[in-house]
């Protein structure tokens, strides 16, 4: 099955994705994909383009190593954000020992610096418990949100495009200043997109729910 599907696929993708790529989402703003890496298994030569935000689904250790001599080595926790500037020819290979799923999501805008999150309802404002800043760059802004069992989040307001990477399941409402209550379901390793939108959210679930929001400038 692979092997018939890989005929099918562009030589040019083998330069920009890794081996195993599942696409999730794709619009003018990014193109969203899960990569899946084997550990101990050098992949193809290859380069990154765009600059990327990568969030890392289990722990584990990466080299990368270019074709100018230089490696990096990589660790991360899981759940954790890194950012990735576009590269120049590389493999890359897992050193730590089980199997390690990565959502990156690749920047297709240089950023319009004229986008800025100014509202007084900015949810790093109004409920910096349950919102927290990962980091911001010309292109993006990604914050994580952890919000507890059947806990409220307070009225808050997203103003840039957004998308949202789940890191645990998440039974959801989310309730606009008309009234109107709507819910959502994902596991976890999904995504979703978003535009702006002013909202209540609950967590509907007898667990804490986990996300990473990465916002478009």
């Amino acid at each position: 099955m692979i092997g018939r599907m890989a005929c099918r696929i562009p030589i040019l993708l083998f330069l920009t994705l890794p081996l195993f790529s599942q696409p999730l989402l794709e619009n003018e703003y990014v193109r969203v994909v899960k990569a899946t890496d084997q550990p101990h298994h050098k992949g193809q030569l290859h380069e990154h383009k765009m600059n990327r935000v990568m969030i890392y689904l289990q722990p584990g250790t990466q080299d990368i190593k270019y074709q100018d001599g230089h490696t990096v080595n990589l660790s991360w926790k899981a759940g954790e954000v890194k950012w990735s500037p576009a590269s120049g020819m590389h493999t890359s290979e897992v050193t730590s020992d089980a199997t390690v799923n990565i959502i990156e999501l690749e920047l297709k805008n240089p950023g319009d610096p004229a986008k800025k999150v100014n509202t007084p309802l900015d949810p790093l404002k109004v409920d910096p418990t349950d919102y927290k800043l990962e980091f911001e760059n010309p292109q993006v802004r990604v914050t994580r949100v952890h919000i507890g069992a059947h806990k409220k989040a307070p009225e808050h307001e997203h103003v840039l495009n957004r998308v949202v990477v789940y890191l645990t399941d998440q039974h959801g409402s989310m309730t606009t200043p008309d009234g109107k209550t709507d819910t959502a379901q994902h596991h976890a390793g999904e995504v979703s997109w978003g535009g702006p939108v002013k909202h209540r959210e609950e967590n509907l679930m007898d667990k804490p729910f986990e996300a990473v929001v990465v916002e478009f400038k």
